[in-house]
């Protein structure tokens, strides 16, 4: 099988998604040394969502807020580490916004803190990727230094590891690559929050390809943080007795 390099994307779509087979053991292995080896941050701070969530969140086939919420009502350990990880996230980051206000070097520091936002986003994921993503485009709303970092998420994903791109192909067709395409590319053509393009050639017909692969604990991610952010934005309505439509509005946001 040849590789190809034309990075081109005219040409039919060929989905992959996440398959509820694929082995837990290799992805662990891949999220392990993915920080050493290049790998995109969030396979590397999130990647045990796919190996400790529920085999129903990686095969949801559509939004329904009591389906997500029974799946991880049965998986607290889940939930609370995925709310420690956004919690330290998050208050590490305005840990640091308050000891700029209090030092006087906010100015000195604001587009130190807009890159570190920026990062912390695409660590924790899609979901949050999707919010930057829809709230990047208001520049009534959002400091220029921070709608310049935002915007990056509209086109810079890190693309994740081919290997497993790859393993998920052959997993989730029962076939080895050679047998389904006689070229494919070495690496994405592209790649975004949800998922990476690989163009192909089909062995059996010749016709080129775009070969589409889900991104590895992407639905699991998704459901588990549109769970959460449901559950704050209600506090914060509760709380603030604010008449906002956030709790409608997180889900068109993905």
């Amino acid at each position: 099988m040849r590789l190809l390099s034309t990075p081109s994307l005219s040409f039919p779509p060929f989905l992959i998604q996440t398959n509820r087979s694929i082995s837990r053991r290799r992805y662990s292995v891949r999220c392990a040394t993915s920080i050493n080896d290049g790998g995109d941050s969030f396979t590397a701070k999130s990647g045990y969502l796919f190996e400790l969530s529920a085999i129903e969140a990686d095969s949801l086939s559509e939004y329904s807020i009591s389906k997500i919420a029974a799946i991880y009502y049965r998986k607290p350990i889940v939930v609370a580490r995925r709310l420690f990880q956004t919690g330290i996230a998050f208050g590490k980051w305005f840990g640091l916004r308050y000891l700029d206000n209090r030092f006087d070097r906010s100015d000195d520091m604001f587009e130190v803190r807009a890159a570190e936002l920026r990062k912390i986003l695409v660590e924790l994921g899609p979901a949050y990727i999707k919010i930057a993503q829809a709230i990047s485009s208001r520049a009534d709303l959002i400091p220029p230094s921070y709608l310049d970092e935002l915007s990056l998420l509209q086109d810079r994903i890190s693309p994740f590891s081919t290997e497993v791109a790859f393993n998920m192909i052959e997993q989730e067709l029962g076939l080895s690559l050679v047998e389904i395409f006689s070229e494919i590319s070495p690496e994405p053509v592209a790649a975004a929050s949800l998922g990476q393009v690989y163009q192909a050639r089909l062995r059996r017909t010749g016709q080129v390809v775009a070969v589409k692969v889900q991104r590895p604990g992407v639905q699991a991610a998704i459901s588990l943080d549109i769970l959460i952010l449901r559950f704050m934005a209600g506090l914060v309505r509760t709380a603030g007795k604010l008449n906002t439509d956030l709790q409608v509005m997180l889900p068109l946001a993905m």
